[in-house]
């Protein structure tokens, strides 16, 4: 098949960890490097942000990124994108005139609206997935939510008018069928983890060196909805237990980073500046070392739509501790694989860290079958097929005169 992906802010070849660059980007990354292995032909289209950036660049797991031009080219936050979208889409509607992809697989609710635009013309059908939805978001973060006005009314349209939603979890699915999303437009296909590179006994010398007490890990996008400070928080009632936050800018300059600056008062506050440990920006292939250097891996936001985080630790053997939302619910076996814990709860949280860090055999069973369960769960391949699935029940009856058979 001819396949294209619409992904306007999140590049696969942007490095995750960013301010705009987190699971999105993976997944994106992984799927296309996936599907392209079967032989498939994947082109991800993403806005052009400098102006050095090539036309089209191959991937290196295969497919290729081809650069957009809808806006300024030069980075903007996400959420300042929508008024460019139009644009975006008139572009994707000229290429596909002279090169029709089979399906169009938009990722995020801004892609929604530019890859109907562009598919909308010729007929071609549009698989959606939103990545985190604007109803979830205003739910949970009042007046701290910068997404445009237009997102939930966007998001609707796309769930109703696409060929099919691919929820990544199944509190998604209710989600959107509160909504007014038919429950036969959605399709659940969870996130993948790469298990050749996140496993048990990753090592690397860069990894920092472990202190006489038990280290805790918090990763990801150093934003305030990743719940950092409630790992932070939470510390104060675990003793001998150092905190280690990766993500945000480089190390050098991630103390001058907002929410940065916030973890750092807060620990001096409740008394464990001494034990949090901000390490910015980590390189992807060091990762799985830093995980496999944890005694656990925390994950505290109020809200998560899948999730990155948890499977890869228990991809590299680690046990999770996670707060009982979205995402976390399908992929945390709770008393198997970690806990799950109320995320406004931060005696649980800490009280689930203890009790990991108190029991070495506890440990070392929930870790073994967190690995169990992402190799029969959570694999690329395993994404891949029912991600592949939908693609060929929708694109049935929408292919051109000339290839119907």
């Amino acid at each position: 098949m001819r396949i294209a992906m619409v992904s306007e802010h999140a590049s696969p070849l942007a490095a995750p960890g960013g301010t705009d660059a987190g699971g999105q980007n993976v997944y994106v990354a992984r799927l296309t490097e996936e599907l392209t292995r079967r032989g498939h032909e994947v082109t991800v289209h993403t806005r052009r942000d400098s102006t050095d950036l090539p036309d089209r660049v191959p991937l290196p797991g295969g497919g290729v990124v081809d650069h957009v031009p809808a806006g300024p080219p030069d980075l903007l936050p996400r959420d300042d994108l929508y008024p460019y979208m139009t644009g975006f889409g008139a572009h994707l509607a000229r290429a596909w005139d002279h090169e029709r992809p089979d399906v169009v697989h938009a990722h995020f609710w801004m892609s929604g609206v530019a890859a109907r635009t562009g598919a909308h013309p010729h007929g071609i059908p549009v698989v959606q997935t939103f990545h985190s939805l604007g109803t979830v978001e205003r739910r949970h973060q009042g007046r701290r939510d910068t997404s445009p006005y237009e997102r939930v009314g966007s998001e609707r349209e796309s769930g109703r008018s696409c060929g099919r939603v691919l929820a990544t979890s199944t509190d998604e699915v209710y989600e959107l069928t509160g909504m007014g999303v038919p429950p036969r437009h959605v399709s659940v296909v969870p996130c993948g983890v790469d298990i050749d590179r996140f496993h048990p006994g990753a090592h690397d010398p860069g990894v920092p060196e472990r202190q006489r007490r038990h280290r805790l890990l918090a990763c990801g996008r150093l934003v305030r909805p990743k719940g950092y400070d409630r790992a932070v928080r939470a510390l104060a009632e675990i003793p001998d237990a150092e905190l280690l936050v990766a993500g945000g800018p480089p190390a050098d300059l991630v103390e001058t980073d907002p929410e940065a600056e916030h973890l750092l008062r807060l620990a001096d506050q409740v008394g464990v500046a001494d034990r949090v440990r901000l390490l910015g920006a980590v390189e992807p292939d060091r990762m799985p070392a830093l995980i496999g250097s944890a005694d656990a891996v925390v994950c505290a936001p109020a809200y998560e739509p899948f999730g990155m985080v948890p499977l890869e630790a228990m991809a590299c053997g680690v046990p999770v501790v996670a707060t009982d939302v979205g995402g976390h619910r399908d992929t945390v076996a709770d008393r198997r694989t970690g806990r799950l814990v109320p995320p406004d709860d931060i005696p649980a949280i800490a009280s689930a860290v203890r009790v990991l860090l108190a029991d070495d055999e506890l440990r070392h069973r929930y870790g073994e079958a967190g690995r169990e369960r992402v190799l029969a769960r959570y694999t690329w391949q395993r994404v891949a097929d029912g991600v592949e699935h939908v693609y060929r029940q929708v694109a049935v009856g929408h292919a051109p005169p000339s290839q119907v058979a």
